[in-house]
């Protein structure tokens, strides 16, 4: 009963925030952070282990949304032009860091870059009116690609420190994992190809919207299973089920189906609970290195962005800039795996979390002046 109690909390006031936030303008989970970081201060006796487990789940039902969000033949298309954004802004961050290390190269630049590379999904599909459909899958996949590529990345580090001079058994990972994500895309192929029209047949013949969602559940715990298995966070298994299970393969009644039930769970319980849970372990400093170092990090990266995808003027491109260069809050997560495993210290961890939060509501406040001044704009001509 203890631990219900502390759920009811967290989500009741999580969701006022986010409520909130939403009427001001800006996405809700911003303020599902800002609840956690607030009862952070209150909630000091609540049972952490079992919220963490809470917490985790809410993570892995996110990256099956995400999963659900985009095909892979629309994630083949993107990465076209993600990836290369992607490498570039990477390498970015990672030459940005190097004075606020010290002159130093390590560890804490190849994490914290991963961290300061990362977009949200959440803002991007705020701003999509302004990229249109086309853009809107690009950027989409510069969100996943950019998390995903987070999470190997620090975990490819953690296991470097922990194995140093002993790089066989990283090659061996890296080559399951290269197997896994190859293999399960194609299946994907041939079932697209040769087994989808029986595939739908079948979710046809299911009478309840339960047992469609009870399916996928059980082939989303599976490949999470594996993944965490071979090496991988267990919510990259999450994701590609969501990849599999796209529109194209299960049929829209179907895809409805599965994205009703799958959208009220994850937004409704486990959500809130992932997001006010960053808020809760959020680490910063404050001091004028901590300031230079966010406007140092995102103007760089809001000026690489905009460069990269501009098109149809100044005002469109910089909204489409602030998109990519959002961050994300599986940020905060990255720079806690990589704290608590030794590969990042505190002050980098610290300087890339309030850098992660501030780039969020940096690039939404773009988007909603722009949308503003759009409006006047329109206003005016009619």
């Amino acid at each position: 009963m203890e631990i219900i109690g502390y759920v009811f909390i967290i989500i009741a006031f999580a969701r006022l925030l986010a409520e909130v936030f939403e009427r001001l303008g800006y996405p809700g989970f911003l303020g599902e952070i800002t609840a956690g970081m607030i009862l952070s201060a209150v909630l000091v006796g609540m049972p952490r282990d079992q919220m963490e487990l809470l917490a985790e789940l809410g993570l892995f039902f996110l990256m099956i949304s995400a999963g659900l969000e985009v095909t892979p033949e629309e994630l083949h298309y993107a990465g076209r032009k993600t990836v290369p954004l992607y490498v570039a802004t990477y390498i970015v961050m990672f030459l940005i860091t190097i004075p606020f290390t010290g002159g130093v190269v390590g560890f804490d630049n190849i994490v914290s870059a991963a961290i300061l590379s990362i977009a949200s999904a959440p803002i991007v599909l705020r701003l999509k009116r302004f990229f249109g459909e086309g853009f809107l899958h690009v950027a989409l996949s510069y969100a996943v690609i950019s998390e995903i590529m987070g999470l190997f990345i620090v975990y490819m580090t953690v296991r470097f420190h922990e194995s140093p001079g002993d790089y066989a058994p990283i090659l061996l990972d890296i080559l399951k994992d290269a197997i896994f994500i190859g293999g399960i895309l194609y299946v994907n192929y041939l079932i697209g190809i040769k087994h989808k029209v029986m595939l739908i047949r079948f979710l046809r013949r299911l009478k309840s919207d339960e047992a469609v969602f009870g399916l996928f559940m059980v082939l989303s715990t599976s490949l999470a299973f594996i993944s965490e298995e071979i090496g991988m966070h267990f919510t990259i298994g999450g994701f590609l089920a969501g990849l599999l299970m796209h529109s194209d393969l299960l049929g829209t009644k179907q895809y409805e189906r599965l994205t009703t039930i799958l959208s009220g769970v994850t937004y409704g319980i486990f959500a809130p609970i992932f997001f006010a849970w960053r808020g809760l372990n959020f680490e910063t400093e404050l001091s004028f290195v901590v300031i230079e170092f966010f406007v140092a990090i995102y103007t760089v990266r809001l000026l690489l962005s905009t460069l990269a995808v501009r098109k149809d003027g100044p005002s469109k491109s910089l909204v489409r800039g602030a998109g990519i260069a959002s961050f994300g809050v599986l940020g905060l997560l990255i720079g806690e795996i990589g704290f608590v495993s030794g590969v990042l210290s505190e002050h980098m961890y610290a300087m890339s979390s309030l850098a992660s939060v501030l780039g969020i509501f940096a690039s939404a406040t773009v988007g909603r002046i722009v949308n503003h001044r759009s409006s006047k704009k329109a206003s005016k001509v009619s």
